[in-house]
Parts: structure tokens; C-alpha cells; sequence
């Protein structure tokens, strides 16, 4: 089954790193990345701009608003996701909790939707 890890962080816990701390916490997540694609358990993963990088589109009544930045505003962005094939999702918060960016923000573990089931249910 594959799960998607949503790496969110807080910019000020980011920035009260001590120095070099973040490229210490980097390396060892890259690290750990490639024995996960190693083993095949890591199929993809990708790291995020900053938020000032992105656009936001809302299309309403016909309209389409197309915003600088994030459309909400949080304390917390999402700055990258690991996709992974686990058993179940016990083992997917598992794999999460070895990235250690949950002391900077926090990882969410959300099963990825059967794409192929979708399109048999809706007839695609």
C-alpha cells in the first residue's frame, strides 16, 4: 500500500537551528532516503520551495483568482513529501518518525487513493 509523508516545518523552528544543525539533520535524512530506495520502499520523494515561490489558484463562478504565496496562511508550510509502500499505516508512521523533520514541524502519514479503483467505480 503506498502512503504519502507530508513534510510540514515551522520556518522559526528552522531558523533557531543552531548552525550547521539543518545541514546535519539534511544529510542524514538523504541518508536515510537512499537505503529506503535501496530497499524499495521509497518511490519518490521531493523537496519544496519556499512558499513565496508558489501561486495559488481559486476558480469560482467562472472567475479564476490566480494569488502570489500559499493560499492560507499558516504557521506551518509543506516543504516536501516522501511516497512510500508500506504494509499498513502502523508501518508508514514507523518509516515517518526516522525523517526528523517532526521536531521542526510535523510529518503527515496519509494513504494514497487507489487511482485504478477510481476509475473503475466512476467508469473512466
Amino acid at each position: 500500500m503506498k502512503f504519502l509523508l507530508m513534510v510540514y516545518t515551522d520556518p522559526v523552528l528552522m531558523d533557531a537551528l543552531p548552525e550547521g544543525e539543518f545541514e546535519r539533520l539534511m544529510r542524514g535524512c538523504l541518508q536515510k532516503a537512499d537505503e529506503l530506495r535501496a530497499a524499495g520502499v521509497l518511490l519518490d520523494s521531493q523537496q519544496l520551495e519556499e512558499p513565496t515561490a508558489a501561486r495559488s489558484l481559486r476558480t469560482r463562478n467562472g472567475s479564476t483568482a490566480v494569488l502570489d504565496g500559499p493560499f492560507a496562511e499558516a504557521k506551518e508550510v509543506f516543504a516536501g513529501f516522501n511516497l512510500i509502500e508500506a504494509a499498513d499505516i502502523e508501518e508508514a508512521v514507523r518509516i515517518a518518525h526516522s525523517f526528523p523533520w517532526s521536531r521542526t514541524g510535523s510529518i503527515e502519514v496519509r494513504p494514497v487513493r487507489d487511482m485504478d479503483a477510481v476509475r473503475v467505480r466512476v467508469g473512466a
